[in-house]
């Protein structure tokens, strides 16, 4: 565990080395499976732009890509993950994202619709000890700077059901949320995507910029 420790540090330092002025990055999974997982393009730059003028993050203007068996992930405190089919993880993938999350590592999946059977099944090989499990609203993801106090918003309607947040904890620590019937994604994209009313967008890039600053400040 300190090796992976180790690891993470060294990689996150080289990532400020590399950025100059810029305190880090963050990644979207680029996965295995067929699913499109570069859906929303623009959402990530979005609300990077809204985290660092609102929260003062200094994260770098865009994001990498990262795959879930590389190392690199190490680089990256806080990773998203989005789609809407399928998704599978090799065995090296499931040990690489094991060592990420356990030593430090983020990860925010946003279903995009039709993610939710996959997800789960995969992540269960990443956790098989855990399972996904509802976070009450009182939840410090809802209370950073901005405070949600009935849990995730809904920025677009799927089946008709409510947003719920679910999270992976391990040996008490929040590795993992996940974003479900929210679509939290298509609401930090450009505006004229999906011509989201203003106050709908900036409730969903506010619980974004929730998630980053709880990923950086309390992990």
């Amino acid at each position: 565990m300190k090796k992976l420790l180790l690891l993470f540090v060294i990689l996150h330092c080289s990532c400020i080395i590399a950025n100059g002025q810029y305190a880090y990055k963050i990644a979207k999974l680029k996965y295995n499976g067929g699913g499109d997982w570069y859906a929303n393009k623009t959402s990530l730059p979005n609300l990077i732009k809204f985290a660092n003028a609102n929260l003062r993050m200094n994260i770098f203007p865009e994001e990498d890509i990262v795959e879930p068996g590389s190392t690199d992930i190490f680089g990256y405190p806080f990773v998203h993950m989005t789609g809407h089919g399928n998704v599978t993880f090799s065995d090296a993938d499931v040990n690489n994202m094991r060592r990420y999350l356990i030593s430090g590592g983020f990860l925010h999946i946003d279903d995009n619709y039709g993610l939710d059977k996959f997800i789960r099944r995969e992540m269960k090989k990443v956790f098989p000890e855990l399972s996904f499990v509802e976070l009450p609203f009182n939840h410090p993801v809802y209370q950073q700077k901005y405070r949600f106090a009935t849990g995730l918003p809904k920025i677009h309607e799927h089946d008709g059901k409510a947003p719920q947040g679910f999270g992976l904890i391990y040996q008490g620590r929040l590795v993992c949320f996940y974003s479900y019937e929210c679509d939290l994604g298509n609401g930090w994209e450009d505006q004229s995507v999906y011509n989201d009313p203003e106050p709908v967008r900036q409730q969903a890039l506010r619980m974004g910029a929730n998630l980053l600053e709880y990923a950086t400040t309390s992990n």
